[in-house]
């Protein structure tokens, strides 16, 4: 009887471990994937911002475009 004792507790310490390494582990790869993920959004706002400058550049210059236009006229 001692001998199924001794078996039960090294089963429950190595499966205790063993999910324990796992939570671990899945833990460090859920946090790699996030900082991947905030990284693509980084890049991604940068685009947009960069984006919406030359939006406003591109209605500053066809507004001189037009007055130009008007003035040869």
């Amino acid at each position: 009887m001692n001998e199924g004792v001794v078996v039960a507790l090294i089963t429950l310490c190595g499966s205790g471990f063993g999910s324990l390494c796992g939570i671990i582990v899945s833990s460090r790869l859920t946090s790699y994937r996030i900082e991947q993920l905030e990284k693509k959004v980084d890049k991604h706002n940068t685009v947009i911002e960069r984006t919406f400058v030359l939006e406003e550049q591109m209605k500053v210059a066809n507004h001189r475009i037009s007055d130009l236009e008007r003035e040869e006229k």
